[in-house]
């Protein structure tokens, strides 16, 4: 696919925010670390800001996530980028999955998926094939009722694996550790893994620093490039920040959000000093900008300073 490839020969990593909500801890401390890990190399970076949800993506959140960017010293260097312009590429990334027969109508509800699927990894379900071999009359039928169709894209009975830059070696195999998977969902929203890839190629992203709770998505995602002839970044994922009883930082709960954290610590720079010293990215909490943390980064000791790389304890 000619119009998607992209490549550069410094790293180029990414911001991608979902705004629904303020920044929290959790986010600060993904962003900061991507940041990092780039800037470390002499790469630069790109804003994407991921509004594929359009009912919960406000365009007062869009405005207030680029300030916090800002206020904060994590600067890009490309973008703002913005999913709700990009139907096409994913249309056209959809076309030619479907063109090589590996995509089908699923009709299953939220319900259906839950009763249906089995649990894998905690809060994974993975895919039963309920809607996978209907014959056309049964899909016929389907159509009849009015319900409009999910896509799902099939999963080969095949491992998929990486080694990631702060996990180590990890692997699917994708039929039974993770099922076909949404492409396109009912209401016609392109689904996250796909749009996701298309963009990261588009935009030529090559190093992604998110959450560990998005690792198992990786191997979705390195099954996507290769049925689309695209490159596959390096991924570093790094451990949650969380609260009591594990339960990670969320923006529903308002954990850690960033207004609150500027009345505890002070400044920006109070802010991101802390967080860098709690989960490891400096080796002290003292107040600093990312320039100044940049400085004296690495990602060995980085990953050396890491006591659990699946989570960090907020305080």
């Amino acid at each position: 696919m000619s119009t998607l490839g992209a490549s550069a020969s410094a790293p180029v990593g990414r911001f991608a925010p979902s705004p629904t909500g303020r920044m929290h801890a959790g986010n600060i401390y993904a962003a900061l670390a991507a940041w990092l890990i780039v800037k470390s190399q002499g790469g630069s970076m790109v804003l994407r800001i991921e509004d594929l949800d359009r009912e919960r993506s406000k365009p007062a959140f869009i405005d207030g996530v680029q300030r916090d960017f800002e206020a904060l010293g994590l600067y890009w260097d490309r973008g703002p980028h913005f999913q709700h312009d990009r139907d096409e590429a994913y249309a056209e990334a959809f076309r030619l999955l479907e063109g090589k027969g590996l995509t089908y109508p699923c009709f299953c509800s939220r319900a259906d998926l839950h009763a249906a699927s089995a649990p894998h990894r905690g809060e994974k379900l993975v895919y039963a094939g309920t809607c996978r071999s209907l014959s056309d009359a049964e899909r016929r039928e389907r159509m009849s009722s009015g319900r409009e169709p999910a896509q799902r894209l099939r999963a080969p009975a095949a491992r998929y694996g990486f080694t990631d830059l702060i996990q180590g070696p990890y692997e699917q195999n994708l039929a039974e550790e993770c099922g076909d998977f949404l492409v396109r969902r009912s209401d016609g929203a392109f689904a996250y893994q796909l749009a996701v890839v298309v963009d990261d190629a588009t935009q030529g992203v090559t190093s992604v620093t998110r959450g560990v709770d998005l690792l198992c998505s990786t191997p979705q995602q390195i099954y996507l490039q290769e049925l689309l002839g695209l490159s596959t970044p390096e991924y570093a994922h790094v451990p949650l920040l969380v609260a009591e009883c594990n339960r990670r930082l969320s923006k529903r709960d308002r954990d850690a959000a960033l207004d609150e954290l500027l009345a505890r610590f002070g400044t920006p720079e109070g802010v991101i000093g802390h967080i860098a010293g709690i989960t490891g990215l400096a080796p002290t909490d003292d107040p600093a900008t990312p320039e100044e943390l940049l400085k004296s980064f690495s990602l060995e000791r980085f990953k050396e300073n890491l006591a659990d790389p699946v989570q960090i304890l907020w305080r």
